[in-house]
């Protein structure tokens, strides 16, 4: 009689519980059943209400600010290794601290490889994650790394609002190689806007490098935080004789004033992920839901298919 691979077990921490509904409910299962214990000081326990033993469990959870949000993961990690879960794969839609993924000035720590560091400790055996800030960070880990591009998502959808003279655009010089691939998919022209920071989260100074006139622009980025560069971009471009300014965003962070911000930009419209939960609904956001994505990706990890169809770039 042929062997037949137990189906896993699919978990979410809380902040992630409305999209690990969404990702079980297109693998097909149900999302496992975990309670969350906390203390008055705000200690808190997480614990697995079926038996895990054996099993490849996923656990769902973007690690964003709040640090408790990435302790929740490490906890459940960590109670899953002692459970005797054979696989356990941490799935986290937005990989927080990435932006600390290198040492530009003195004294400071590489929070992206700490971070790495704890889940490997805490007991990930996999990680997939999508939209990285940097590509590179997938180097600190030594488990393995499954790296998805939310292009997956947003390439077909630009696509579906057949735009006339279309441009790809790069809100700083580090997305560059980001905005070369999709104008490369997308077969149009790419611009670039240089960028100085006074200190994080604000801008100095902004100039364009490329022509923007008459064209209906599309900058992508891996992230929106307090909203500061992309709509200084798209009022960049609009006085430079673009036509619209759309922008797409793999997570939507939108922090302080974000949507303030956004509501009063030149943006005709902003696309993210719900890799984040949005907690404001306004008409200028668009949300795409990347459920599928991972649910796919989840469903040849298992059964140990290739998943490089979702690679686009």
């Amino acid at each position: 009689m042929a062997y037949q691979v137990p189906e896993p077990k699919i978990f979410a921490c809380t902040q992630s519980i409305e999209l690990g509904r969404k990702i079980a409910a297109s693998y097909g299962a149900d999302l496992g059943k975990i309670q969350f214990s906390r203390y008055s000081d705000g200690e808190f326990q997480p614990s697995f209400e079926e038996s895990i033993r054996g099993a490849r469990i996923f656990i769902i959870g973007s690690t964003n600010p709040s640090s408790e949000n990435l302790m929740e993961m490490l906890l459940m990690l960590d109670a899953a290794k002692r459970a005797s879960a054979r696989h356990i794969t941490a799935v986290m839609p937005y990989f927080g601290w990435a932006r600390q993924d290198r040492k530009d000035k003195p004294r400071v720590p590489i929070a992206a490889k700490l971070v790495a560091k704890m889940l490997e400790t805490a007991g990930a055996t996999r990680i997939i994650t999508m939209d990285l800030h940097a590509d590179q960070i997938q180097g600190f880990f030594e488990k393995p790394v499954d790296h998805l591009f939310a292009s997956t998502l947003f390439l077909p959808y630009l696509r579906s609002l057949n735009l006339d003279n279309l441009c790809i655009a790069s809100p700083d010089m580090g997305g560059s190689k980001r905005a070369y691939a999709y104008s490369k998919a997308l077969e149009c022209d790419v611009v670039i806007c240089y960028k100085q920071r006074a200190k994080a989260n604000v801008i100095s100074h902004m100039e364009l490098i490329g022509d923007v006139q008459g064209k209906n622009v599309v900058l992508v980025d891996d992230m929106v935080d307090t909203a500061g560069t992309l709509t200084k971009a798209a009022d960049l471009m609009i006085e430079r004789g673009a036509e619209s300014v759309r922008a797409v965003t793999t997570h939507g962070l939108l922090s302080g004033n974000a949507y303030e911000r956004i509501e009063n930009s030149k943006l005709t419209e902003l696309i993210i992920t719900d890799s984040i939960p949005v907690d404001h609904k306004q008409n200028k956001i668009k949300v795409l839901s990347c459920a599928d994505l991972f649910a796919d990706v989840m469903h040849r990890v298992h059964h140990n298919t290739s998943i490089s169809s979702k690679f686009l770039m």
